[in-house]
């Protein structure tokens, strides 16, 4: 027989412990117990947790990078569940704070109601210009490129998040325009008497060029942004991505789905349905849909109730309306620009008409720079959350770190209990905060502020208590900006402790708004020039400074232990023993391990605490080792080779770029612009006298403003530049491409007005992407207006026998004429596709959100106007409807306009 010989010399119990023989000599027996006192007891504590007060186990989970957050929150819960059945005591509970899920949640809801709200903007605007069959026409592109644009981006593996959900809002009013040219092109043909088959082709083929001419040229602004460089860029790159598979999408639906349905389906004239036949439809939907709300398909039956409750509103309201709005207020808004468009291009009128558009940009430019809006790099959102940062002096012990945060905390949870209000419950009223979901109080390890870089010392002068709020519908109103001010001043004054209160940033990580770096050769000499600035920006009391840090904690205290080497090698005892020695003394040293069923404790020795925080005894305790010379065992006192003394230093040393640098940093109060506040320190710092050995630097989030203004200047003149190129290729001209890109320009009159009248932000990177995406939208109607103006000018002098050959020129009444009534053809879709652009985008801009699930299954729609996404993507909003609605009225009338003086210039040179 083989067998395994095994040798058991684990502990079964803590006696055999205590009973280990540590020495031995002439019979006489030491044992552990006769010099060690063995007892079970807590490692010493590195970190404390309370929510509310309360001490907690707190367990972060962090979702792996490319997983789904939703799906990764919905797991943990469904495990959570379970183990409360299962396995957690009653007498536990179990709360989830922080969950980035319920944001992402809550702004993937608001943006999928701004998609719901938009398209039915949208439809609503088509079904008044075109009819509700006509309408349905153009509105089958909504579904359809989305339905092609989610499959051509699930293909590339992009994920649904929120920069691609406001894309296809942004989209919304864009993707509608080309369908609404080949329908209404294709709809005036029938009207003149063409069959629907004939009236398609012709139709489509009239606009199939400018249509395509004026998408590529939407594709052409958003090119520059998609190759966007850096963390920005990452973050905003699914923006120009997503509008160009969507608008490339709507463009085959215009061009080849939307031609095929008008022939099948179009009519100018729709037969009316009886009354009789309409209100047994809507009976039977009604009674159909309460059926189903009562057998629990609550949102299909109430769909169906509201769409019998529509037809009825179609019938007696929207249709007439319609008629109305199509028969008589269309016909009259036509012949008054008629009129006013032969007006403007009669006489000298048209120079007039030029010169003061160009006065236009021009006093809206003073205007920008006489009454300048305040310029934020990244739009300032409310806070979802307050972090507040706790540091006492570096060297202080957890527990008075400890005493100190829960004395703040005591003051944080007094200040919140104005929010409190009482509700039902199942025992009697209670109170409920209606603003404050969680408040969590962690003290030492994993309390940096993270926007200092990593940490990975033991922290145990660092605190950090988190308030996290509720949703924004809410809050009953409540800012929590101001929330943030007040809690501000709340925790300030605490002698010799820094507090910083910072809240959760919207977008990439850009740095804190004040970031200034200190760069030198002498470390402590940057570090006392870094406290010089410091102290010197504080007397200069510029309001707006939250409070200025240094990246580096000075003060740090130590014990310097100096060996003396002659006397430790006439001893043969080297440095390594000495510091081995005092380690084992001051931390311990984990000799084995004791095992108790499944669970494993650390044997752990070390000297008791009256001797380990004692500096006499600690070196005076002796060193046992053995002699090199003689082989004998010897021991010495630590204190006859070594001495120590008290000191400090700083906790780190940091470079960037090999060169040593010090980081002053700060928030900037809530209402205060950070690019104020970070100029008047700048303007203050021209008066330091600053050692040639050093250099300073504004860094951080102005670094990072200064380099993307950069790249979005350049990125909107490659797009200008890629849509010259375009509309070169498709006139074949080199004036009408700049009178087209005139437009563009003149653009900007509308966007530089709207924010100085409103007094709004020009937020650096929404604002730009904003003219960015504008240059690529107003083009669009001006090069489907000039491309229907050129054809009919063709075709009048075809008429008129001219050739062109032949240098033969049309007169210039005729050229008026033809201006007229190319404005006049084509402004009933210039008008749609600029009504129905700033339509889709009303819902983002203003912030008004219906909840239509919670309509449609409780009759609740939960309406609020704010939130987060208003703040985001507000700005980007309004600078697309304040171009736009400007430039709907220079394609009208200042692009006929341009097109007249070029028309007369190329006639007086060809004389």
């Amino acid at each position: 027989m083989r067998r395994t010989v095994r040798v058991i010399g684990e502990f079964e119990d803590v006696e055999e412990v205590e009973d280990v023989t540590i020495k031995q000599e002439k019979f006489d027996i030491v044992y552990l117990r006769d010099i060690a006192t063995v007892v079970f007891e807590e490692a010493e504590k590195t970190s404390y947790a309370r929510e509310y007060e309360k001490p907690v186990v707190m367990v972060d989970v962090k979702k792996r990078a490319g997983e789904n957050l939703i799906n990764a929150s919905e797991s943990i819960n469904a495990i959570l569940d379970k183990a409360r059945k299962n396995v957690i005591p009653e007498d536990v509970t179990i709360t989830i704070t922080n969950d980035q899920s319920d944001q992402t949640r809550t702004m993937v809801s608001e943006l999928e109601n701004s998609i719901i709200f938009g398209m039915l903007l949208v439809i609503g605007v088509l079904l008044f210009f075109l009819g509700i069959r006509n309408a349905l026409f153009v509105g089958v592109a909504i579904p359809l490129s989305m339905f092609m644009a989610f499959f051509i981006l699930g293909a590339m593996g992009v994920t649904l998040n929120m920069m691609v959900l406001f894309s296809l809002i942004l989209a919304l009013g864009m993707l509608v325009d080309n369908g609404i040219v080949v329908v209404e092109n294709i709809y005036r043909l029938m009207d003149e008497g063409m069959s629907a088959s004939k009236a398609a082709k012709y139709g489509v083929g009239e606009v199939a060029w400018p249509i395509i001419a004026s998408t590529a040229t939407t594709l052409a602004a958003f090119i520059p942004l998609a190759i966007w460089p850096g963390l920005m860029g990452e973050f905003m790159k699914f923006l120009p991505i997503t509008l160009m598979i969507v608008l490339g999408s709507s463009l085959f639906v215009a061009l080849v789905i939307n031609p095929v349905f008008t022939s099948v389906f179009m009519k100018v004239e729709e037969t009316p349905m009886k009354a009789r036949t309409l209100i047994a439809i809507v009976v039977g939907m009604v009674v159909l849909g309460l059926i189903l709300r009562l057998g629990g398909l609550k949102i299909i039956g109430s769909l169906l109730i509201i769409g019998g409750f529509l037809g009825l509103v179609n019938y007696y309201i929207l249709s007439p309306a319609t008629r109305v709005f199509q028969n008589q207020i269309l016909p009259y808004l036509e012949r008054i620009y008629n009129s006013f468009i032969t007006f403007a291009l009669s006489g000298a009128r048209p120079i007039w008409f030029f010169v003061g558009t160009i006065g236009m940009l021009v006093m809206s430019l003073a205007m920008f720079g006489v009454f300048p809006p305040k310029v934020i790099f990244f739009p300032i959102n409310e806070p979802q959350y307050l972090n507040i940062f706790i540091e006492a002096p570096i060297g202080t012990d957890i527990d008075e770190t400890d005493r100190i945060t829960q004395d703040l905390e005591g003051k944080i949870l007094n200040y919140i209990t104005k929010f409190q209000d009482t509700i039902p419950g199942d025992d009697g009223p209670e109170y409920k905060n209606f603003l404050v979901k969680s408040v969590i109080a962690q003290v030492g390890e994993g309390t940096s502020d993270p926007s200092q870089g990593p940490s990975m010392a033991n922290t145990p002068h660092k605190a950090r208590i988190s308030v996290s709020f509720v949703e924004y519908m809410y809050r009953r109103g409540v800012n929590t900006a101001d929330v943030l001010n007040e809690v501000r001043d709340v925790v300030k004054g605490v002698p010799g402790i820094q507090i910083s209160v910072d809240k959760n940033e919207s977008g990439p990580p850009v740095g804190k708004p004040i970031n200034i770096e200190i760069t030198g050769d002498d470390y402590d000499q940057l570090i006392e020039q870094a406290e010089e600035i410091k102290s010197f920006i504080n007397h200069k009391n510029i309001p707006g400074i939250e409070e200025l840090k240094l990246d580096v904690e000075l003060g740090k205290p130590e014990m310097i232990v100096t060996v003396d080497r002659k006397k430790a090698r006439r001893f043969n005892v080297s440095t390594n023993q000495i510091g081995s020695t005092l380690r084992t003394a001051l931390f311990g040293q984990e000799v084995s391990t004791y095992k108790d069923g499944e669970d494993d404790y650390d044997i752990v020795i070390r000297l008791n605490d009256e001797y380990r925080y004692d500096p006499e005894l600690l070196l005076d305790q002796k060193i046992t080792f053995k002699d090199q010379n003689n082989g004998q065992v010897r021991q010495i006192p630590i204190s006859s080779v070594a001495s120590a003394s008290k000191s400090s230093t700083y906790s780190s040393v940091k470079r960037k770029d090999m060169k040593r640098l010090i980081t002053i940093s700060s928030n900037v109060l809530v209402d205060y612009n950070e690019n104020e506040v970070v100029a008047e320190i700048k303007s203050a710092m021209e008066e330091y006298d600053l050692p040639e050995q050093n250099t300073v630097s504004f860094t951080g989030q102005q670094e990072e403003q200064a380099k993307e203004m950069a790249f979005l200047s350049n990125a909107l003149l490659i797009a200008v530049f890629l849509i010259f190129l375009i509309i070169v290729s498709q006139f074949n001209s080199t004036g009408t491409p700049f009178v087209i890109v005139a437009s563009v320009v003149f653009s900007l009159i509308g966007v530089f007005l709207g924010l100085v009248i409103f007094r709004m932000d020009f937020v650096v990177i929404m604002t730009m992407i904003g003219i960015i995406s504008l240059a690529g939208i107003v083009v669009n109607n001006a090069i489907v207006l000039v491309d229907y103006t050129n054809l009919l000018i063709a075709r009048r002098m075809e008429e008129l026998g001219l050739d062109p050959e032949k240098r033969e020129r049309l007169p210039m009444e005729e050229v008026v004429k033809c201006l007229a009534e190319g404005g006049k053809t084509r402004l009933r879709p210039v008008l749609l596709t600029a009504i129905t652009t700033v339509g889709g985008l009303i819902p983002l801009a203003t912030g008004l959100n219906i909840n239509f699930v919670s309509l449609l299954r409780d009759w609740d729609p939960q309406i609020f106007v704010g939130g987060d996404n208003v703040i985001f993507w507000g700005p980007m909003s309004w600078t697309i409807i304040f171009g736009l609605s400007f430039a709907t009225f220079l394609t009208l009338v200042i692009v006929p306009v341009m097109v007249y003086l070029q028309t007369r210039i190329k006639y007086s040179i060809l004389k």
